[in-house]
């Protein structure tokens, strides 16, 4: 009997742990989502456990495991910090839970987790969470860098100057105080290290070319594109970077550089047959 118990007690906790991550594993993408649900997936199997163990009862144990229910992501984030609370010196634990927050669209709550985080945090932890923690207040005012954000994202840039969210937030401070050259020189930086397409990088070139506009100057198409030559470089397996770099060598008229860039990326991507074959339309129509 005790045997058949456990059994069942096993097959519930796998399908509720599979209700409660489902919806975040659906969800639009987020930063550290694998370290959310893995922490929520832990979170409902050790209550569930816990009832099972010290009541002795499997109508218990699959309370615990029910609740809440699977599209609650405000009830499992709860869950989440009802249980920061029994470990307070989790560094980790409030890292989640302020990741959590921003999910829900709450970053005056994901600020104050992770300022709770930052308290406990090891040295190892420290930048990223000063950074997390700055985006969070930044958010919180609807996008204004305040002064303490300001503090925290200058922190940060000086033990790791390639943070994305300080180099982009600290560029805004920039322009509105008109140093269009710091404003400048941070988001040039920026581009290499940002997605090519995404959101972010878009904006980033927006806001470039605004700048150089009211410079009375055009926006550096040459430092642009030696700057994706410089991310691929690092990041060789990047299909769609390829093609944008031969096509804009060729754009350029440097067919040199577009020649090696092609056979550069054809080495890169050997074992990538869609993106070589992609990578060779565009050289083809290119006339390369």
């Amino acid at each position: 009997m005790g045997f058949v118990l456990l059994l069942i007690f096993a097959i519930l906790a796998l399908v509720a742990v599979s209700f409660a991550v489902w919806p975040l594993l659906r969800g639009p993408s987020m930063r550290g989502r694998p370290l959310l649900i893995g922490a929520l997936a832990a979170l409902v199997l050790g209550l569930s456990l816990g009832s099972y163990l010290l009541l002795g009862s499997p109508a218990l144990a699959l309370r615990s495991l029910t609740g809440p229910s699977s599209d609650d992501i405000r009830g499992l984030v709860s869950v989440l910090a009802r249980r920061v609370l029994q470990t307070p010196d989790d560094a980790r634990g409030w890292t989640l839970l302020g990741r959590g927050y921003l999910t829900l669209n709450d970053p005056s709550d994901a600020a104050a987790a992770f300022k709770r985080g930052l308290a406990v945090a090891s040295p190892a932890q420290h930048s990223d969470l000063l950074s997390a923690y700055a985006e969070a207040l930044t958010l919180a005012s609807n996008g204004a860098v305040g002064p303490e954000a300001e503090a925290a994202f200058s922190d940060v840039l000086k033990s790791d100057p390639r943070d994305l969210a300080a180099r982009f937030y600290l560029g805004q401070v920039a322009a509105l105080r008109g140093d269009n050259a710091r404003a400048s020189a941070l988001w040039s930086s920026l581009l290499p290290d940002v997605q090519p397409n995404s959101p972010l990088h878009d904006l980033v070139l927006n806001r470039l070319a605004m700048i150089r506009a009211q410079s009375g100057g055009a926006p550096d198409i040459h430092a642009m594109v030696e700057g994706l030559a410089a991310r691929l470089k690092s990041r060789p397996n990047d299909a769609q970077g390829w093609q944008r770099l031969v096509r804009a060598y060729s754009v350029l008229g440097d067919r040199d550089k577009a020649r090696d860039a092609l056979a550069n990326g054809r080495k890169a991507l050997k074992n990538d047959a869609a993106g070589l074959a992609a990578l060779n339309a565009e050289a083809k129509d290119g006339h390369l």
